[in-house]
């Protein structure tokens, strides 16, 4: 790392790392450097004196960029020092010469457990364990050493939040990403703000508000736009192609849902919704023959089963009996649902979808609730007490059916590098 001449720092960083409570708390707007102080922070505690000090992140790849920052600047202050700064590094170690150490990890309440030194919790509202974690590091503090929270948020439902707004004795930070642009951080707020395009995702990521735990995925009027006569329940009489299944498996908590979606040009038109409760899995299974067959007048050209959980079986010997190519078995995970549900949602914002206007199917889709998980992959539940999301997923199954038929580019938002690993076989 060459010497540079410009600050570093931006003011909000120099007022955290100025301040020397005990115990600070920093609740701030992703991608604002945060990280990148709380690491710098470290190193000039291990500088100042002999010290351990223990950085702990949400995942182990977290805890890896945690400490290649802890390295780069110890690099950076080698330089500044003409070489006199030297260093032993490891992966997940880095040993001073005045006897400090300092260590990034993975959150965990074993590794906390015992440990006498700083500690640093980064993205605390995202660490599996938290209440544990706190529970196994606070005893720290009765020995004088120093702890620093910092995190953007997730939600009310998380030690981070309750710490934030009810705890004493710390010391607040609060940067939101209008603080940060207004002290110097070159970022184009408006073009950030259109491409999240959530506004709840922008309230909470960006602008440092606590929202619910998970929040509403699809609103009223997105869905309201794309209600209509032409849909139906029911087939109508003489259907033709191109003619796209999605199934939704359960039994007798869940429905099962058969969701039939006709292609007219760009638009995707509700042509019959199956629901079944209670039933036996061959009488889903004859139902879904006679689809697949055509023995119904309906010829379906490709089907995507929910092969998760109870949908194993019939989705295995569909394919086997009709051919994987023509029923494609899917089986759920985070980033799979996810491309599901922005598929949908997409289509819906674009007015390209034809939904029956049907009060059980409306309350089914905005009922689907929406947040964000630990690794960054989003999660999708239902409101407590309201429905399932069956129709939901029978829905967005039978339009992944239309586009690995058709070979359609359907628009959807970016997911990361660990997501599209995952989705190799799927798309």
């Amino acid at each position: 790392m060459t010497e540079r001449s410009e600050p570093i720092l931006l003011p909000y960083q120099r007022r955290w790392l100025k301040d020397h409570s005990p115990m600070k708390i920093w609740l701030a707007a992703r991608q604002v450097g945060k990280s990148f102080t709380l690491a710098l922070e470290a190193v000039l505690e291990a500088l100042r004196h002999p010290s351990d000090n223990l950085l702990l992140a949400a995942s182990e790849r977290q805890s890896r960029e945690c400490m290649q920052k802890v390295c780069t600047h110890l690099r950076y202050l080698r330089v500044r020092s003409q070489g006199f700064l030297k260093a032993r590094e490891s992966t997940h170690e880095v040993r001073l010469p005045n006897g400090s150490r300092i260590i990034c990890l993975p959150a965990s309440p074993d590794t906390v457990r015992g440990f006498s030194g700083n500690i640093f919790l980064d993205e605390f509202a995202f660490h599996r364990d938290a209440h544990q974690i706190w529970r196994a590091m606070y005893p720290s503090t009765t020995r004088g050493y120093k702890v620093r929270l910092s995190s953007s948020p997730n939600g009310k439902a998380n030690l981070f939040y309750t710490l934030w707004s009810q705890a004493g004795g710390f010391s607040r930070h609060r940067t939101t990403i209008h603080d940060a642009v207004r002290e110097g951080l070159s970022v184009n707020i408006e073009k950030l703000r259109k491409g999240i395009l959530e506004p709840e995702a922008w309230a909470q990521e960006y602008e440092c508000a606590f929202l619910e735990d998970a929040w509403a995925f699809i609103g009223p009027e997105m869905l309201g736009q794309c209600l209509s006569e032409e849909a139906s329940r029911e087939p109508p009489l003489g259907l033709q192609g191109p003619l796209y299944l999605g199934m939704d498996v359960g039994r007798s908590h869940d429905l099962t849902v058969l969701w039939l979606w006709q292609q007219a040009g760009q638009r995707y038109i509700t042509r019959g919704v199956w629901s079944l409760r209670n039933r036996p899995f061959w009488q889903q299974r004859e139902l879904l023959y006679a689809l697949l067959e055509g023995s119904l007048g309906i010829p379906v050209q490709t089907a995507a089963l929910d092969a998760t959980g109870l949908g194993v079986q019939l989705a295995e010997e569909a394919a086997q009996r009709f051919g994987p190519q023509r029923v494609l078995q899917v089986r759920f995970s985070l980033s799979v649902k996810e491309v599901l549900a922005l598929t949908l949602r997409g289509l819906l914002q674009q007015g390209l979808l034809a939904i029956p206007r049907d009060r059980a199917i409306q309350e089914d889709f905005l009922g689907i609730r929406h947040s964000q998980g630990p690794t960054g992959l989003a999660h999708y539940g239902v409101a407590p007490g309201e429905t399932h999301g069956d129709y939901f997923w029978a829905a967005a199954l039978g339009l992944h059916a239309a586009k690995r038929h058709a070979q359609v580019s359907f628009e959807h938002q970016a997911l990361g590098p660990r997501a599209f690993q995952e989705l190799e076989n799927f798309l």
